[in-house]
């Protein structure tokens, strides 16, 4: 309902780069530039300083920025507020999830929309990151939600979640004595991963390589399809693994899992909705506005 004109300043203003803008916004960089150009003339002064290629934003221009955070905001808001004076929203919802989100996030948020919206049928397909993006572009599936990296021009991504990768081993192994491990020390350590192609493994290698780590180069002795799997294995072995904070919660407080610090290596992630280009899914728009205005967070 916005002005698009604000979301494509909004983005442009992130990004500092037309080129990264359209593509992000799937339009062209003229139509960036015809855009941002319309509202300077609205407003009467510049909002970006150009120089060559490089662009920053002017004062007049991060004055705009901080407004429209809260526009978008207020919107979202507006928009959920008049959705629920539809008191009989029904339909179906297909909702295809990471294995770490739909184990331990999606549950308790499925459980308080059902509440809401006990007319809404949803279904919940569950694979890696990977094949999400593989069912939305085939239409198989209404929204997708992710971890990883953002990667697809043909989706829209939206922040969902906040999520901390960490370090596990079983309680009593000998390693959980020790304060920190450092980096070089991860070689030597026998490891249990996911499998190719989920986003906790790709988050990994992306966060190792930049500490001049290859993930090759560690000891995995087993790589398994999903979190539970690896948490069970962990039980009865001395290998170690990382895992989302989200997912074991409850054995830190069991005390048969714990965490082990690595010494300059902190591994954060967002998880994200994913809806593709074009038209798209009113229920699922409902359920993401529904989680961020109930601040399932």
């Amino acid at each position: 309902m916005f002005d698009f004109r604000l979301k494509v300043f909004d983005t442009v203003a992130r990004r500092l780069n037309f080129t990264k803008a359209a593509n992000e916004l799937n339009i062209t960089q003229p139509a960036v530039t015809k855009h941002v150009k319309e509202i300077e003339n609205y407003l009467n002064i510049k909002l970006f300083d150009r120089n060559g290629t490089k662009i920053k934003l002017t004062k007049a221009g991060e004055i705009l920025l901080q407004y429209t955070d809260q526009l978008f905001t207020v919107y979202s808001h507006m928009e959920f507020e008049i959705a629920q004076l539809k008191e009989h929203q029904k339909g179906s919802l297909r909702v295809g999830a990471s294995t770490t989100i739909a184990q331990y996030v999606l549950p308790t948020i499925l459980a308080k929309f059902h509440q809401r919206y006990p007319a809404i049928k949803v279904s919940l397909v569950i694979q890696n990151s990977e094949k999400i993006e593989d069912l939305l572009s085939q239409n198989k599936i209404d929204l997708g939600l992710i971890e990883g990296q953002i990667k697809n021009r043909n989706f829209h991504y939206f922040p969902f979640l906040k999520d901390e990768i960490v370090l596990v081993a079983r309680y009593h192994h000998l390693l959980t004595k020790k304060n920190t491990l450092k980096l070089e020390q991860l070689e030597t350590i026998p490891f249990v991963m996911r499998e190719p192609g989920s986003g906790t493994l790709e988050t990994i290698d992306l966060a190792l390589k930049e500490k001049g780590v290859k993930l090759n180069s560690l000891n995995i002795e087993m790589q398994l399809g999903n979190t539970e799997s690896i948490k069970n294995y962990l039980l009865h072995s001395d290998a170690l693994s990382f895992l989302s904070v989200q997912s074991i919660l409850q054995e830190l407080k069991n005390q048969t899992l714990a965490i082990i610090d690595v010494k300059n290596l902190t591994i954060k992630r967002d998880f994200n909705f994913i809806l593709p280009e074009g038209e798209q899914s009113s229920i699922g728009n409902l359920f993401i506005q529904f989680t961020n205005r109930y601040n399932l967070k």
